[in-house]
């Protein structure tokens, strides 16, 4: 079992500061900024446990994250749900499409980039049809009705709001931690190193994918089930674009793919870095995306094991440097 470092441990003390910090600050802009990075870092770690453990590039997670978002209000506004209900279905909605994808891009032997391509045109294909039909509010979307209370899932506090997703974000590192310590993530990880060998060793390659394919359907469901809770509006852009997608994948890249904490990290990061773009170029569009950009070449290039894998060998070498000059004396 991996110890640890002193590098991890300030890493992730400085990012729990902060979410706590939140509690304390009286400003409304930065508690909705948190919120967002919050939901996408939820779809992040989905995006991990599919592509950071089962090593299974998904460039289309907004079709899980669409499905969530969608069923939940569909089933609320169209058909009178109640609004828990309606969210536990989407979950449920969210895990079969994912397991359909799943089945189907496994079966025919499908990886690497031809995995993400058939992602990311699932995700197209939802897209076009949201756009497409009245059933699904065509291109003006869908408004959920505000009435705030526990009983319709909708809170006039926006600190509970936070405080709910924020426990969501806890309960999907939590089943992270499962998978990882459980026989299930071993198998994901051998796939992940050398397919072929797992097969060899007798593992069910095919189950075992479809299987994360499907845990990461229900946590990137439970994500747009956050997100329309919050917002009480989806429409095919946000559910179903190619934005959703990226983000969900840069974070767990920038942050360390295959790690716990990683998609924390970097989905937080990436959400400052962009808030901060923003507010000192104003009159330049699309900035914070070209910093994206920029970021993820400079973590490719040097940090290969992202933010977390860098922390992690500070604090080793500091450990390593520290019993060096105790052995020398």
């Amino acid at each position: 079992m991996k110890h640890t470092s002193l590098g991890e441990w300030l890493l992730y003390g400085a990012i729990c500061a902060y979410l706590l910090l939140i509690y304390l600050l009286p400003s409304q802009a930065w508690l909705g900024f948190t919120i967002n990075a919050l939901i996408v870092t939820i779809l992040s770690v989905a995006w991990n446990l599919l592509g950071g453990f089962g090593g299974q590039m998904s460039f289309g997670h907004a079709a899980l994250f669409g499905t969530g978002a969608y069923v939940t209000a569909i089933l609320q506004v169209k058909l009178g749900v109640n609004p828990w209900l309606a969210a536990g279905l989407a979950v449920v909605a969210a895990t079969l499409v994912a397991g359909f994808i799943g089945a189907l891009s496994f079966r025919y032997g499908l990886r690497g980039s031809y995995f993400a391509l058939v992602t990311l045109a699932f995700a197209e294909v939802l897209r076009i049809l949201a756009s497409s039909f009245a059933f699904t509010g065509g291109g003006q979307g869908i408004l959920v009705p505000y009435k705030a209370g526990l009983a319709n899932f909708q809170f006039a506090d926006r600190i509970t709001t936070y405080t709910l997703v924020l426990v969501m974000v806890a309960v999907a590192m939590l089943i992270t931690v499962a998978v990882q310590r459980s026989r299930f993530g071993a198998y994901l990880i051998a796939i992940r190193e050398n397919e072929e060998a797992a097969k060899a060793l007798g593992i069910d390659t095919f189950r075992t994918k479809v299987l994360a394919m499907m845990l990461s359907g229900a946590i990137g469901g439970a994500a747009g089930v956050a997100y329309l809770q919050t917002y009480l509006f989806i429409d095919a852009p946000i559910a179903y674009g190619s934005t959703m997608s990226i983000e969900a994948l840069l974070g767990p890249i920038i942050g360390g793919a295959g790690t716990i904490w990683g998609p924390v990290v970097g989905t937080l990061s990436l959400h400052l870095l962009g808030e901060g773009a923003k507010h000192l170029v104003s009159g330049a569009p699309g900035l914070n995306l070209v910093l994206y950009g920029v970021l993820l070449l400079v973590i490719l290039r040097y940090l290969p094991d992202g933010i977390v894998g860098f922390a992690r060998g500070i604090g080793r070498t500091g450990q390593a440097a520290a019993v060096s000059v105790k052995e020398a004396q």
